[in-house]
C-alpha cells in the first residue's frame, strides 16, 4: 500500500443549520517519497482534509465515514492516546498555515521546538535544547535564535521555525498547510527552497496544501483538486499542468497568468463555490461549469483513471 491512503473519508462539521460536508467521500493515495500538492478554491475541503489524518478537528468536526491509512494501519481506528504517542508528531507532523499564530508567543522558539521533542522521546531537558539548535541550522536560521520569542523573528524566519518543529522527532510525512501565506514573493521562494532541500536530505513524503498553483509546480510530483468537498483530478504536475481533464482544473489553468505566453484577457470560473450544507446534486461543479450536460445534474461522476496514473471525475472523460 502507499504511504498514506485515505478511503472514502467523510468528514463534516455540526451546526445549528445543519452538518457541512467539508470533506465528503474522498479517496487519495500519497506514495512514500512523493510530494503531492493539493489545491482549490477557499472552503474546498483542503484543510479539513488535512485535519483529518492528522486528527486536530475542531470540537464541532468528526470523521463520520471512510478510513485513513498509515503504513497499513487504519489510523482513524486508534485510540486518541496512542495515535498522539505513536504517530503525531512522530511519524507524520504539520507545519501550520500562519505561524505567528502557530506558535506560542511567551515562549522561546527553541523551548517549544525542544518541547515537542520532550513530549514524545525519553531525553534530558539539554539533549532536547540541543536538537532545538541543530533543527534551527538545518533550516537556515541562526542556532543563536532559539533564545529569541516569536514576535522578535520576521515572517519567513518564523515559518523556518515551524518546519524546524514539524522535524523534530524525524517524521516520516508531513503536511505543510499554505506555508507561505502572507510572505513576500522573496521569502516564499526562500521557504520553498529550505522545503524543497529538506525533503530531498531527508526522504521526506510530503502533502502540500495551497491555492497557488506555481507552488506545486515547482515543489511537487503529484497534484491533486479538490472541489466542494470532493476530489476531481488527480495525476503527476505534468498531467494536470499540460492535460487537464475536469473542467474545473481547466478553469483554474486558465486563470493562472503566463510570463511566457502572449498577453491576453484573465479567464476566470463563473460564480461561487456551492452551500456545502446543501450541496447540489450530481456533479458539484455542475452549476458553474460550461459543458454540463443533463446528467451531470442527476448523477455523480465516478473517480475514475482516464490515462495511466491520472484519475478525474467528470461525465466527459471517457470511462466516466
Amino acid at each position: 500500500m502507499p504511504l498514506l491512503h485515505i478511503d472514502h473519508l467523510k468528514t463534516y462539521y455540526k451546526t445549528l443549520r445543519g452538518d457541512v460536508k467539508a470533506v465528503d467521500g474522498v479517496t487519495l493515495d500519497v506514495e512514500k517519497g512523493e510530494a503531492l500538492g493539493l489545491a482549490g478554491e477557499s472552503g474546498c475541503g483542503k484543510t479539513t482534509l488535512a485535519l483529518s489524518v492528522i486528527r486536530l478537528l475542531p470540537d464541532n468536526g468528526r470523521i463520520v465515514g471512510g478510513s485513513v491509512f498509515f503504513d497499513s494501519t487504519d489510523i482513524t481506528k486508534l485510540d486518541s492516546e496512542t495515535y498522539r504517542k505513536e504517530y503525531r508528531w512522530k511519524r507524520m507532523s504539520m507545519v501550520f498555515q500562519g505561524a505567528m499564530n502557530a506558535l506560542t508567543p511567551v515562549y522561546r522558539v527553541g523551548d517549544q521546538i525542544a518541547e515537542a521533542i520532550l513530549c514524545h522521546e525519553e531525553v534530558e531537558e539539554d539533549e532536547a535544547r540541543g536538537r532545538a539548535r541543530e533543527l534551527l541550522g538545518l533550516v537556515g536560521v541562526d542556532p543563536e535564535r532559539a533564545s529569541s520569542y516569536p514576535h522578535e523573528l520576521s515572517g519567513g524566519m518564523r515559518q523556518r521555525v515551524m518546519i524546524a518543529m514539524a522535524l523534530a522527532n524525524n517524521p516520516e510525512f508531513i503536511i505543510a498547510d499554505e506555508p507561505i501565506t502572507a510572505l513576500d514573493v522573496i521569502v516564499q521562494a526562500q521557504v520553498l527552497h529550505v522545503i524543497n532541500d529538506l525533503r530531498r536530505k531527508l526522504g521526506l513524503t510530503m502533502m502540500l496544501i495551497t491555492h497557488d498553483l506555481s507552488v506545486i509546480a515547482e515543489t511537487c510530483d503529484g497534484a491533486a483538486i479538490m472541489y466542494a468537498g470532493k476530489l476531481v483530478e488527480r495525476g503527476t504536475v505534468i498531467d494536470i499542468f499540460k492535460r487537464p481533464l475536469h473542467p474545473y482544473t481547466q478553469g483554474l489553468v486558465g486563470s493562472f497568468p503566463s510570463i511566457r505566453g502572449a498577453r491576453k484577457e484573465m479567464e476566470s470560473i463563473p460564480g461561487s463555490p456551492p452551500n456545502l450544507l446543501q450541496p447540489p446534486p450530481g456533479c458539484r461543479f455542475h452549476p458553474r461549469c460550461p459543458h454540463a450536460m443533463d446528467i451531470c445534474s442527476r448523477e455523480e461522476p465516478p473517480l475514475v483513471e482516464v490515462e495511466p496514473g491520472h484519475l478525474a471525475a467528470c461525465w466527459l472523460c471517457e470511462g466516466g
